[in-house]
């Protein structure tokens, strides 16, 4: 059976943006007869909050999206789907790839890191030039004085590549488009990376559907899920962006598109009329069920453009 998952982060109101990867990772899920969960991302202590993940239960309700992992004894989800209690969990899998030799200290500051790397040359993202792979132990002794290291993983100089659900094959060679990636923060934090592969593997997700900006991001998850011993992984659907009017990318200080207003502006079915449309799977606007739109759902209708979206 197909599960698939939504997994944001609190770190304020959602946006709708947020609300069309919901959304249709909900109906791709439930377009098979599959399972949807929910899993809450607050790693980042600093700016996730417990209110925003409140909110974020009752948004996702208000819209009738139901989650199979739900529970009525903890406002809508046990403690084991907040990434901040499983710690435990990511520090297994994190040992293990220290005890396999994959991991590195990197005492690399941000300016070290544009100062020494090379832009990718096809999103400009900064590639880590591997300075601190090969650090002899004084020189690690000296380093540590300064600065806590992070973590880095070593990939391999080799290519990769995944089938996305719909944007159909997906390469790269892991050392000149990625590089070496941080696994664990110098703050003693886990990277987004390492977490989202643990859990979508224990989870057993299946599915996952979301924006095409985090394509770059599946290559690195694949990676970690070769080197964390798991063989199965979820099927990558990656959806085109919704991008306000003037191009920009829809951000949760964009008021103006946030739930606040999203609720006292439209029903929900005006809204998941809207998103069905945006998408491309329907023709017209017009105001849809969960139901309804189950109905016309259809990757092969979706848009591959990203999608400007005007308040109206």
């Amino acid at each position: 059976m197909i599960r698939g998952r939504f997994a944001p982060s609190p770190t304020g109101r959602m946006h709708l943006g947020n609300v069309y990867s919901a959304v249709l990772s909900y109906l791709s899920a439930r377009k098979n007869g599959g399972e949807w969960i929910l899993r809450i991302e607050d790693l980042d202590r600093q700016r996730c909050k417990k209110e925003y993940a409140v909110q974020l239960l009752d948004d996702l309700a208000w819209l009738g999206l139901r989650w199979d992992n739900f529970s009525s004894d903890n406002g809508g989800l046990s403690p084991e789907f907040f990434q901040s209690n499983r710690e435990d969990f990511y520090t297994a899998a994190f040992q293990k790839l220290c005890d396999e030799g994959f991991v590195y200290d990197c005492f690399c500051n941000r300016a070290d890191l544009h100062a020494a790397s090379a832009p990718h040359a096809s999103d400009g993202t900064i590639v880590y030039s591997g300075k601190c792979r090969n650090l002899s132990e004084k020189e690690k002794q000296q380093l540590s004085g300064r600065r806590l290291p992070a973590k880095r993983i070593m990939v391999e100089n080799r290519e990769i590549f995944f089938y996305d659900g719909h944007f159909g094959r997906q390469e790269c060679n892991l050392l000149h488009d990625c590089g070496d990636f941080v696994i664990r923060r110098f703050d003693g934090n886990f990277s987004y990376q390492l977490a989202v592969v643990v859990d979508d593997s224990l989870m057993g997700v299946s599915e996952v559907v979301r924006g095409r900006d985090l394509i770059a991001s599946t290559f690195e998850q694949l990676y970690l899920y070769e080197k964390i011993g798991c063989n199965q992984f979820p099927k990558f659907f990656h959806i085109p962006l919704l991008l306000g009017s003037d191009g920009h990318r829809l951000s949760k200080r964009d008021k103006d598109i946030d739930m606040s207003f999203l609720r006292n502006s439209y029903t929900k079915e005006e809204l998941i009329g809207k998103i069905m449309f945006l998408c491309g799977c329907q023709q017209e606007q017009q105001r849809l069920s969960l139901d309804e739109a189950l109905a016309v759902f259809d990757w092969k209708k979706m848009r591959h453009d990203d999608i400007l979206f005007f308040v109206a």
